[in-house]
């Protein structure tokens, strides 16, 4: 059964980009692989489409489907870790507790000078998703900025940053 929390994750960036252009980089393969830990987005771009992350070894790794994909406004979907992935190994303690998706939005905002103002919202989220150690990009809190920084980077310098993944 799914516990309803309030516990959610807010972050915004404004990036030197259209908003289309952010999009483009929100729903493309080739985009997210450069910033997003090596990570392709696939996804049916509509309303009840699934979407998923596929890991660099080619495995799936995140699923979910997809709520609302209004382009290049707002996009958003359930996510879980795919259950035959060998990332369940590391949240087992929370699957324990809770292996219901969460919810990720990103909103995107045309604003002045060429700027996108760009929120990620992640919901449903117990304790254990927010993890209060800031060397690592484990967690909710710490890897949602990490990758939007790095998609920032991408957008407005044409190169990611790279990240060292290693524990």
């Amino acid at each position: 059964m799914k516990t309803v929390t309030d516990i959610k994750f807010v972050y915004s960036t404004y990036i030197s980009s259209s908003p289309e252009k952010v999009w483009e980089a929100l729903t493309s393969a080739e985009f997210s692989k450069k910033y997003w830990f090596g990570r392709a987005i696939e996804g049916e771009w509509k309303e009840g489409g699934a979407v998923r992350f596929i890991d660099p070894e080619g495995r799936p790794e995140i699923v979910g489907t997809i709520l609302k994909c209004e382009k290049p406004l707002l996009l958003s979907y359930t996510w879980a870790i795919s259950p035959d992935h060998p990332f369940l190994e590391k949240v087992k303690d929370r699957l324990e507790e809770e292996n219901a998706p969460t919810k990720v939005s990103f909103i995107l905002k045309k604003m002045k000078q060429g700027l996108t103002k760009l929120t990620i919202l992640h919901e449903d989220l117990l304790p254990k998703d927010i993890v209060e150690d800031s060397d690592t990009f484990f967690g909710l809190n710490n890897g949602w900025p990490a990758i939007l920084s790095s998609l920032k980077s991408l957008l407005e310098t044409g190169k990611a940053i790279e990240y060292d993944l290693s524990e």
